[in-house]
């Protein structure tokens, strides 16, 4: 058999050029450099930084941190609250932490002067104190008189009438009772569902000349019956003088009588009392006896509603003002990925000392960022880049936070992976958690992990099943913290994690540190139990090779609200649209969980392998902003999020799809067949969305 022997050729025979030589070199070095200085993440050393992060955790540091912030009164835009934000920026550079801080100019709202009179038929009057009684002087505390921002300066002198919570049922009973409230000042009791821009708006519409209100309270944790709940009454959140954009310095502002800026606000005043003061009107009233169910819930002693004899004036005098806030950051970069956010926020500012609202999430955070130092000294960097936010002017209606969003829209929607709120941290017993859930199986993961501060050996977890019978993870469709401007307006998977449901001092000059270690959280373990939850959430999302996110929860929550919504519509109303949706978005989640399952078994990492979990990763990031509409929600255009965002009707039983519990609401209230159509439109309109999130999952064009 013959062979054909060719001379190999002079290009493989000759010896390779010096330029070839030195870039192999060149390559060799930088492929070296990255394998000693960026290796393939071991999951092992993932976990043993999550336990150091949980063991490096000091109930005493955290109580120092939060002495420190509560040491004088920092309602945003004071001279006082600057020195809060030098506080939390000076700690950021101490621990070495990259830190920024970004200012802008709002409207913010003062008070100037107050006072409430009664006025006997024998020509007795009895001001009464606005003041709470036991705290230490205004003057030289630096505490804000209680007011509520943004209120209209005004007096009112009339009769009072009690309005119970002040919703449109309870002024419904009053109608039938035959009292007619206009040109009446009212009475409000405050804990219903609706917050006090929308009793003030009902109020306004039935003719009422003003509003008083008062919080009851809880005298067996501290109340002292002598607290007033301060608090904002606009509507909306953000600057109300740059509406969609950001408020910075030397941009676009609205006028102060601009249309748009003045139904922010309401038109007639409103004050809040302490339940001491409020008593004394009450007992005055006379009229028609109160309802049962009104006399016989909570402390007030009520016998009738009003009017009566007596005659009360309340004078409100308040500035309006542009002033300076601060958000402050502090930025740990990423390596693999630093182009993918993961945020943790918590406000800053107080209406007074904020031991509990907001200060104990603030504490919580100056410590995670300490541990996360820590982790960087021992070697850790996330893979993804972590910011932790320190808010300004929440109080005011979550506006540092909202103006932050506006100015950093495109960004933080082409790379925020999510976003982590803690406001108050701890109020009392008992942990609580809102998100959306997509999040669901990674908050309880992470609760598995993280002792529970009032057992011997549970868990977060297991304590959190055994109060709830399942662990209940509430929705975030409120419009009361830093997480809506970053879900509602954004469509950022959010989280919202906190210990004890309410507390007494809410908003008062005695929400103290003293309050906080004789009612609260004693030993501060609640505290340290909320970080260790809030940092390992950031640890998982910024360091997970995929990312935790579900969506096959998301798919049987949206089934369970569909069910949950059919028993408020007649046979008229189609759900199929709705029905079909979900079971795409239903078949996208599990297609995305069974390649993420894929992913995470390959053993070794290339660069095909990062690629392919790069794409995945983005497709489960984007996917919620698939639940947002351009046109936002009807009537408040701002919140663009079809799934959770506020609702116009606050008595509507629907806690979910905004847009069509309003329609059910005016559908009810007119009774019109037009309606109907406006029901389904709506119903089409959260198909669509979720058909949008489904495809996004997908990452395939239609």
């Amino acid at each position: 058999m013959s062979q054909n022997h060719t001379k190999p050729s002079n290009s493989f025979a000759s010896k390779p050029s010096p330029l070839c030589t030195f870039l192999f070199i060149i390559i060799l070095c930088i492929l070296g450099f990255y394998t000693v200085h960026y290796p393939p993440r071991n999951p092992k050393n993932a976990l043993l930084f999550q336990q150091i992060f949980l063991s490096s955790a000091t109930n005493y540091t955290i109580s120092s941190y939060l002495r420190s912030l509560t040491s004088h009164p920092h309602l945003a835009g004071t001279k006082p609250s600057l020195e809060t934000t030098r506080y939390v920026e000076t700690h950021f550079q101490n621990l070495g932490l990259e830190t920024q801080t970004v200012p802008f100019r709002t409207l913010l709202s003062y008070p100037v002067h107050a006072s409430v009179s009664m006025h006997f038929n024998n020509g007795t009057v009895l001001d009464l104190p606005l003041n709470e009684m036991g705290a230490s002087s205004y003057a030289s505390s630096g505490v804000i008189q209680p007011y509520h921002a943004y209120s209209p300066s005004g007096t009112a002198q009339s009769k009072v009438v009690f309005v119970n919570y002040g919703s449109e049922d309870d002024y419904r009973v009053l109608g039938l009772m035959g009292i007619n409230v206009s040109g009446c000042i009212v009475i409000v009791k405050k804990g219903g569902s609706l917050s006090r821009g929308a009793l003030v708006e009902i109020a306004e519409k039935k003719g009422v000349l003003g509003v008083l209100m008062y919080a009851e309270g809880d005298v067996s944790r501290g109340s002292f019956g002598f607290g007033v709940e301060r608090g904002t009454v606009m509507k909306g959140i953000g600057d109300p003088l740059s509406p969609g954009w950001a408020g910075v310095e030397d941009g676009e502002r609205l006028e102060l009588e601009d249309n748009k800026v003045l139904d922010r606000f309401p038109r007639i005043p409103s004050l809040p009392l302490s339940f001491e003061s409020a008593q004394l009107i009450l007992e005055s009233l006379g009229g028609p006896l109160a309802p049962q169910e009104w006399s016989n819930s909570g402390r007030s002693k009520l016998s009738r509603v009003g009017p009566g004899q007596v005659m009360v004036n309340f004078t409100y005098q308040g500035e309006k003002k542009l002033a300076t806030i601060h958000n402050v950051f502090a930025v740990i970069r990423g390596l693999e990925e630093p182009d993918r956010y993961v945020l943790l926020g918590n406000h800053r500012d107080a209406w007074t000392y904020g031991a509990v609202d907001p200060n104990s999430g603030t504490a919580a955070l100056l410590d995670i960022a300490r541990r996360y130092a820590l982790l960087m000294r021992k070697g850790w960097n996330p893979r993804r880049t972590i910011i932790l936010c320190s808010w300004d002017a929440e109080e005011f209606g979550m506006i540092g936070s909202t103006e932050w969003v506006e100015q950093n829209l495109v960004n933080l929607g082409a790379k925020a992976v999510a976003y982590l709120n803690v406001d108050c941290a701890v109020q009392g017993p008992g942990f609580f958690a809102g998100a959306t859930p997509q999040l669901d199986n990674l908050i309880f993961e992470v609760t598995k992990k993280v002792k529970d501060p009032d057992s011997e050996v549970a868990t977060i977890y297991d304590k959190w099943e055994t109060m709830n019978g399942i662990s209940n993870i509430e929705r975030l469709s409120g419009v009361d913290s830093d997480f809506a401007p970053f879900l509602q307006h954004a469509g950022i998977p959010s989280v919202d994690v906190y210990y004890g449901r309410d507390f007494p001092v809410y908003h008062t000059a005695f929400d103290s540190f003293n309050w906080m270690i004789k009612y609260a959280d004693p030993f501060f373990w609640r505290h340290v139990a909320v970080a260790g939850v809030w940092g390992l959430l950031g640890l998982h999302l910024a360091d997970d090779p995929v990312l935790p996110l579900n969506y096959v929860s998301y798919a049987e929550q949206l089934q369970e609200h569909k069910d949950a919504l059919s028993s408020f519509l007649d046979a008229r109303i189609s759900l199929t649209p709705l029905a079909t949706s979900i079971q795409e978005l239903a078949s996208a989640a599990k297609q995305a969980n069974d390649e993420a399952k894929t992913l995470m078994k390959q053993k070794f990492t290339d660069e095909l392998l990062a690629l392919k979990m790069r794409a995945l990763n983005d497709r489960l990031m984007l996917a919620e902003r698939g639940f947002l509409d351009m046109d936002g929600i009807k009537g408040r255009e701002w919140f663009k999020h079809l799934i959770y965002g506020p609702r116009s009707y606050p008595e509507s039983k629907l806690g979910f799809f905004p847009g069509i519990s309003d329609a059910i609401s005016e559908s009810m209230q007119k009774r019109q067949r037009d309606d109907q159509a406006a029901i389904q439109h709506e119903i089409w309109r959260v198909a669509r969305a979720i058909q949008r999130a489904a495809a996004s999952l997908k990452g395939e064009l239609a």
